[in-house]
């Protein structure tokens, strides 16, 4: 029993999992530190002022809203740019916890791309169609169809992984494209869920939401999306994670198979029922992520927007999110609220071509992204290639997860 437990037997998410609950906020801070260093050298190499540029981004995201000095054009400047931020952050809260809640039970979740579509594509079925529900009875049945659509999308590969012992990577990740060309196919032209109304005959898009389903606007005008109720939902979600994590049997038992399987089963707990349970919850939230998009502000989906998202979706950057997050509650959050301000301070629409060009900004927020991952992950990474044991197994001590 002690060899099956030994560090050669132990699965890269598990590693990942363990290195990550050692370290506390400063390995996160500096690991963000580093990279956007990294990023300013590359600023700094187009000739452009990385500070001046990092000083835009942050104005675009709109978290100079929380200042109390700016003037109140500004305020009102802010106040826009900052609801899409919040819009952007709420699915990568979502895609996150898909990712985090995998990693806890030693699985390396690349699927949350493909939960995402599932979700998407079932609401945005239900959204534009079942005409003449009541507003609230039609957008609950979206979200909990999208749900669903997620976590039996996520629970295939936990399923595959415990019936065949196949790698969670590769279902997951072969799973992402399968649905992408589902979707390409079903919202093509002539498809199934080609729009069949007016000049989008023409057009691979679906049919739009209708008014009924789509989620109130709280903050904001919602001609010009502004911010919905679907950020609460979020919030939502992370109480659940931690409760689930923490105070829960499902949760206890997940973080037993993360630390060591086989002593898992040896104290009773089936490892392969747990890692289905735990892959249907990691669908069921980036499912979620999915349908509220299409219900808050997306309201369609076409062909090329699939394939577009298909390479740098939230699904994608929710894996970024955990690591940087460290797999807790708090860490998700700010990680989500990072990366959110990222995409929208870089987007063409805020960004003045004057301080940095918006289409090489937004590359700086992929390089940005990939080397967190490269920074957290790398010494996780070689040591389970070269069969080393890293300076702090899965067993170390969970860190206090607010």
């Amino acid at each position: 029993m002690s060899g099956a437990e030994g560090p050669a037997s132990l699965t890269v998410g598990s590693r990942l999992s363990g290195y990550l609950r050692g370290g506390g906020i400063i390995t996160p801070l500096l690991t963000a530190l580093i990279a956007f260093f990294i990023g300013g050298l590359v600023v700094a190499l187009t000739g452009a002022n990385p500070f001046t540029t990092y000083k835009a981004i942050f104005d675009g995201s709109g978290l100079n809203w929380l200042f109390p000095w700016i003037s109140a054009d500004d305020r009102m400047t802010a106040g826009l740019n900052l609801q899409q931020t919040l819009l952007l952050t709420t699915p990568l809260i979502f895609t996150g916890l898909a990712v985090a809640y995998a990693f806890r039970a030693g699985l390396f979740n690349i699927g949350g791309q493909g939960q995402y579509f599932a979700g998407l594509f079932i609401g945005v079925w239900v959204g534009s169609s079942l005409h003449g529900l009541p507003a609230f009875l039609h957008i609950l049945l979206a979200l909990v169809l999208g749900t669903l659509a997620g976590a039996v999308w996520g629970g295939i590969a936990g399923f595959l992984k415990a019936t065949t012992g196949s790698n969670e990577v590769i279902t997951t990740i072969m799973l992402n494209y399968v649905i992408l060309w589902a979707g390409v196919w079903a919202f093509g032209l002539g498809g199934p869920l080609h729009s069949g109304s007016g000049s989008d005959k023409t057009v691979p898009i679906s049919d739009a939401v209708v008014q009924n389903a789509r989620l109130p606007v709280f903050w904001g005008d919602p001609e010009l999306q502004g911010l919905h109720i679907g950020i609460f939902f979020a919030l939502a979600a992370l109480v659940v994670f931690w409760v689930l994590l923490n105070r829960s049997v499902a949760g206890y038992e997940a973080r037993a198979v993360g630390f060591s399987p086989d002593a898992a089963e040896y104290g009773g707990i089936h490892a392969g029922r747990t890692y289905t349970k735990v892959m249907l919850v990691c669908g069921a939230f980036a499912g979620l992520a999915g349908v509220i998009d299409i219900l808050g502000w997306q309201f369609a989906v076409a062909t090329n927007d699939i394939q577009n998202a298909g390479a740098v979706g939230a699904g994608f950057i929710g894996i970024a999110v955990a690591l940087l997050g460290r797999n807790t509650t708090t860490g998700v959050f700010f990680s989500a609220l990072l990366f959110g301000a990222l995409i929208n301070g870089t987007s063409v629409r805020n960004l003045d071509p004057a301080v940095f060009p918006p289409e090489l900004a937004t590359n700086l927020t992929l390089i940005i992204q990939g080397l967190i991952v490269l920074l957290v992950s790398a010494p996780v990474i070689v040591t389970a290639m070269y069969k080393l044991r890293p300076r702090r197994g899965p067993l170390a001590e969970d860190e206090a997860d607010a």
